[in-house]
């Protein structure tokens, strides 16, 4: 097959849509791929990029075209709207004319915030007779409620009005959580959904060793990891009364590997309560992760007590049970349930700080042999359900489906 991936996030951005891409080529097929100009977490373009002109350049030998677009700022509801509303527009504009002689058998869009950046993708799938297939990892209108950058009944409304626009233009739905399929089949009338779950990358999965930066916090003690995203809705707050409530446990150290909006009140709370035990490290190569990961004692993963976070699996997730190290999840519903199913860890509930701290004291608490079950309990559990082979088979028929129907 010849798969167009249409979507606004791409390398050098880490986003799991990278992985895939590469996992199709591997198997044979021909992969392209239309996107924007790189700016994600930080808010501004990446080295040798400019919100003007479009680019072309290889990746893997994946083909990539970057469309025109602006970046998303640091913070403020404004400029990601625009951020978010510019990708689409050109989108509808530049990829027709820059694909104009290229032939597709299906154009498969990876649905991160905003799911609407599917739009330009149908368009263009209409205009050249193409299936789209939309991987839904966010639900909308929820989520832009949940992280509060919409919050009027009318607002949310409209928003709703445009979820259901966009999925009626798509001809397969995946869903990244079971418990998306009833809130999108609300909105998606007609129109088939399947439940296709997130993998990550074999170096999480595989014994090879590959090279990390050194960092101190983790060379000591007992060390709870948490890698990714610091915003609102991972709940930082939650991590800060949690390590207020372990200070007297001279050993155990929470460590964050990421960055984003919360980064610099979390460095201020460090500060301000004199919190020796919660490092803020950074950001490091998505590549380095697995290494880094393997290093710490648990790992941690948080949401905000949200009705739409209970439904979502966050995707780091199968990347912790990939490493086989015990789980600290402080969330409700699918992500905690799923930690539980595979007896890999403690869950309590989301943005409740002092269980928080209570689990890791468990752990903390439990023998070495007792924490390595849980690993190998998580390692298990991923081979079976997340298993990167299996899951891009999956994939591949779902498109020959659409193709052959």
């Amino acid at each position: 097959m010849k798969i167009l991936i249409f979507n606004q996030y791409f390398w050098p951005e880490s986003f799991r849509i990278n992985e895939i891409a590469c996992a199709l080529k591997s198997r044979g097929h021909e992969v392209e791929v239309m996107t924007g100009k790189p700016n994600y977490p930080e808010g501004k373009f990446f080295s040798g990029y400019s919100a003007w002109g479009v680019k072309k350049e290889s990746w893997r030998d994946i083909l990539i075209y970057r469309i025109p677009m602006l970046a998303r700022g640091n913070r403020g509801a404004i400029k990601l709207a625009l951020n978010y509303l510019s990708y689409i527009i050109s989108g509808l504009l530049f990829a027709p004319w820059l694909l104009r002689k290229e032939k597709y058998d299906v154009i498969f869009v990876y649905g991160v915030s905003p799911i609407f950046q599917a739009i330009p993708a149908s368009f263009l799938g209409r205009l050249k007779g193409v299936p789209v297939v939309l991987w839904v990892q966010d639900l909308w209108p929820q989520s832009a409620e949940a992280t509060g950058y919409v919050k009027t009944a009318f607002l949310l409304k409209l928003l709703e009005k445009f979820v259901r626009f966009t999925y009626a233009h798509t001809d397969l739905l995946l869903v990244q959580s079971e418990a998306f399929i009833e809130p999108v089949s609300k909105l998606a009338l007609n129109i088939p959904i399947a439940y296709y779950p997130n993998s990550v990358e074999k170096e999480f999965y595989s014994p090879q060793a590959i090279s990390a930066p050194h960092i101190e916090s983790l060379q000591s003690g007992f060390t709870v990891l948490f890698a990714g995203n610091v915003g609102t809705a991972q709940a930082m707050e939650t991590i800060v009364t949690a390590a207020e409530k372990l200070q007297s446990y001279a050993e155990v150290k929470i460590v964050i590997l990421g960055s984003g909006s919360k980064s610099d009140w979390i460095a201020e709370q460090v500060v301000e309560k004199k919190l020796t035990n919660l490092y803020l490290e950074g950001r490091f190569p998505v590549e380095t992760m697995p290494t880094l990961m393997r290093q710490a004692s648990a790992l941690l993963v948080t949401l905000t007590n949200q009705p739409i976070f209970e439904l979502t699996v966050p995707n780091k997730i199968q990347a912790y049970l990939a490493v086989g190290k015990p789980i600290v999840a402080c969330l409700n519903g699918e992500g905690a349930r799923l930690v539980g199913e595979a007896k890999a860890g403690v869950a309590v509930r989301a943005e409740d700080g002092e269980g928080l701290a209570n689990a890791i004291v468990t752990l903390y608490q439990m023998s070495e042999s007792e924490r390595e079950k849980m690993g190998v309990n998580g390692r298990a559990y991923f081979k079976q359900h997340f298993d990167e082979e299996m899951l891009t088979t999956e994939l591949i028929k779902y498109f020959e489906k659409l193709i052959l129907r």
